[in-house]
C-alpha cells in the first residue's frame, strides 16, 4: 500500500508542540510516495524596493499550523487523496541571483521528472525563472497562470546594468522559450503606470491580461471563464503574487497597490478558475514579514497554499491528469 504523509493530528498534540513546518507536514526530503512537496525558496535580493522576503517561509510556516485537512468547499479532505512533505529550503547565495537560479534548477529538475508537483515559497518574484528554467528542462513549454498587480515584463533594470530581478522573470522565461505565451494569462494587473506600455507590452507580446478594473466591473465570474478558457488543458505553472490582494488584507508586502481583491474573492477565483486545471507547479511570492500587521498576509499565504494543494487533491480525486 502507499505510504501517505500527512500532517500531525492535533488531536493527539497540539499545535504549538514541535518544530514548525507546513501545515505540520513531516520534515522530510523525499520524492517517493509523494504528489507534492512544500518548499521555500528565501531569496530577496531581486527585489527592488522593500527586502525582507528571504523570512516569509519561516513565517508561513509557522502560521499554517493553524490550517486543518478539509476543504469545505470542495469537499475532500486533502490527505485522502494526496500525499505531501515539507521539503525543506533550495540553498540560496543573498546577492548572487545567477547561482541561487543554478540551485534551483539542480534542486527542482529531480522533482519535476519524478511527477511530484512543488509548492514553493518565495522570496521575492525572481525565483519564478529559476522554477520555470527547471519545468523546461524536464517537461518543455508551459502554460502561464500569473496572479500579481504587475507584469514583471521588464527586459531590464536601470539601463540594462541589472539582468534579472523580480521584475525581469516572465520577459526572460518568455524569452528563453519557458512560456507558451497563446496559453497563458496574466490576472490583476493594476496600479500607477509608467506608461500605456505597462500592460500594453504583455498583450503585444501575446499574453491574455485581465486588470483589476475589468475585473471589478464585469464580476468574479468573468476572471474565472477567462482563465479557464484561456489555458484549457495545457500544463500550467501558477505564479501567486501576494500583492494581487488589496494591502487592506495583505499589507505585508514590497509594492502593494491599492484597488485588489478581498481573500474572499480571492480563494472564490483560485477554486473555481483553477479547478480541474492540469498543474505542474506552484509558486507564492512576495510576503514580508517585516511589513505584516498581526501577520494577515503570511496567514493569506497560507491558506491560499492550502488552496492550492486541495486543488491537487481534487484533480487525484476525479482521476484528472493521472501520474
Amino acid at each position: 500500500m502507499k505510504k501517505k504523509y500527512k500532517p500531525i493530528d492535533t488531536a493527539s498534540s497540539p499545535r504549538f508542540v514541535g518544530i514548525r513546518t507546513f501545515n505540520r507536514l513531516p520534515e522530510k526530503r523525499t520524492l517517493e510516495d509523494v504528489d507534492f512537496i512544500i518548499t521555500g525558496v528565501p531569496f530577496d535580493t531581486g527585489a527592488s524596493y522593500r527586502t525582507g522576503q528571504r523570512f516569509a517561509p519561516e513565517t508561513i510556516r509557522s502560521v499554517s499550523v493553524l490550517m486543518r485537512e478539509y476543504n469545505y468547499d470542495l469537499g475532500l479532505n486533502i490527505f485522502e487523496y494526496c500525499s505531501g512533505v515539507d521539503y525543506g529550503d533550495i540553498d540560496v547565495i543573498p546577492g548572487d541571483i545567477i547561482t541561487t537560479y543554478n540551485n534551483m534548477v539542480r534542486d527542482l529538475k529531480p522533482v519535476y521528472e519524478k511527477g511530484v508537483i512543488p509548492i514553493v515559497m518565495g522570496g521575492d518574484h525572481s525565483i519564478s525563472l529559476g522554477e520555470l528554467r527547471a519545468i523546461k528542462q524536464e517537461i518543455g513549454p508551459v502554460a502561464l497562470l500569473h496572479f500579481d498587480s504587475h507584469c514583471d515584463m521588464d527586459d531590464d533594470y536601470y539601463s540594462g546594468l541589472i539582468q534579472y530581478n523580480h521584475g525581469t522573470s516572465f520577459k526572460k522565461a518568455l524569452d528563453e522559450g519557458c512560456i507558451l505565451v497563446e496559453k497563458s494569462i496574466q490576472v490583476g494587473m493594476r496600479g500607477t503606470c509608467s506608461s500605456a506600455e505597462d500592460f500594453d507590452y504583455s498583450k503585444r507580446l501575446g499574453f491574455q491580461v485581465l486588470t483589476s478594473d475589468e475585473i471589478h466591473r464585469k464580476g468574479i465570474e468573468y476572471a474565472i471563464e477567462s482563465i479557464q478558457e484561456r489555458v484549457g488543458d495545457t500544463p500550467v505553472f501558477v505564479s501567486f503574487d501576494i500583492d494581487f490582494i488589496d494591502p487592506a488584507y495583505a499589507p505585508g508586502t514590497g509594492t502593494p497597490e491599492i484597488g485588489g481583491f478581498s481573500t474572499w474573492q480571492t480563494k472564490e477565483i483560485i477554486r473555481k478558475g483553477m479547478q480541474g486545471l492540469n498543474f505542474v507547479g506552484f509558486d507564492l511570492v512576495e510576503v514580508l514579514p517585516h511589513e505584516d500587521s498581526g501577520k494577515i498576509t503570511s496567514w493569506a499565504a497560507a491558506n491560499i497554499m492550502h488552496e492550492f494543494m486541495s486543488l491537487i487533491a481534487f484533480n487525484k480525486k476525479n482521476g484528472k491528469y493521472p501520474k
